[in-house]
């Protein structure tokens, strides 16, 4: 069984979480061609996406492809959440969801008033990407990301590349990383977000406006996850 101890201690690895600045973001929908600014409250970032390091502090068994210090993948939405409750619960912290048996994870509730691990939403993420930056990316392509044409055809450890100006590595590239929204209820039923591109993309996949959608069940080896607090 994991102690409280193992479980803070990796909370010191490279993928401990950064306070970040209340702001707004504008989302981009490039099918729809619309566009939305979204206020956007102070909260609390994983600097990287979760390793499997981290992923096993909780008893967890990780996955995926790569080392301890590599995101872990091959986890789905709701394995994510489950995450985000078991290590909230070792913290001593309160989970922030409750999660039903339903595969579509319809009956899946967000508590937003517990202060326990969280997945970030859409527009969190997005702002976090940017970090105040405009362009398609927050900085060259293959200084700040790993993607198909460097990463050498496997999963790479985190924070191999530059982080953006808060700090945070892997927003781009890397491994796709699940959000909390649906991504559009009305045509997508159950589909939830990802975002960020990964170690296998092509560069058009590795932008800051650049969404994807799949099943809450979904597990492939080049999504995972980053974890978020409320503040």
């Amino acid at each position: 069984m994991t102690s409280t101890r193992e479980v803070t201690r990796s909370l010191a690895a490279p993928d401990h979480l950064l306070p970040l600045p209340a702001g707004e973001v504008t989302l981009r929908d490039e099918a729809a061609k619309t566009e939305r600014t979204v206020a956007v409250a102070a909260f609390a970032l994983g600097s990287c996406p979760v390793t499997s390091r981290r992923y096993a502090a909780t008893g967890t068994a990780p996955t995926g492809p790569g080392g301890p210090d590599a995101p872990v993948t091959e986890v789905s939405w709701t394995d994510a959440l489950r995450h985000c409750n078991l290590l909230s619960q070792a913290l001593g912290l309160r989970p922030c969801y409750l999660i039903g048996d339903d595969p579509d994870a319809r009956g899946t509730r967000w508590d937003r008033e517990a202060d326990g691990f969280r997945l970030p939403t859409e527009a969190e993420w997005e702002y976090a990407c940017r970090a105040g930056s405009p362009g398609v990316r927050y900085g060259p392509l293959d200084a700040v990301a790993r993607h198909r044409g460097n990463s050498g055809g496997r999963l790479p450890p985190v924070a191999t590349r530059q982080p953006n100006a808060f700090g945070l590595y892997d927003m781009l590239g890397n491994v796709w990383e699940w959000c909390w929204d649906l991504y559009d209820p009305e045509v997508y039923g159950p589909y939830r977000v990802f975002r960020g591109g990964g170690w296998q993309d092509e560069p058009r996949g590795v932008r800051a406006a650049c969404r994807r959608k799949s099943h809450p069940t979904l597990r492939i080896d080049d999504l995972g996850f980053r974890l978020a607090r409320s503040l």
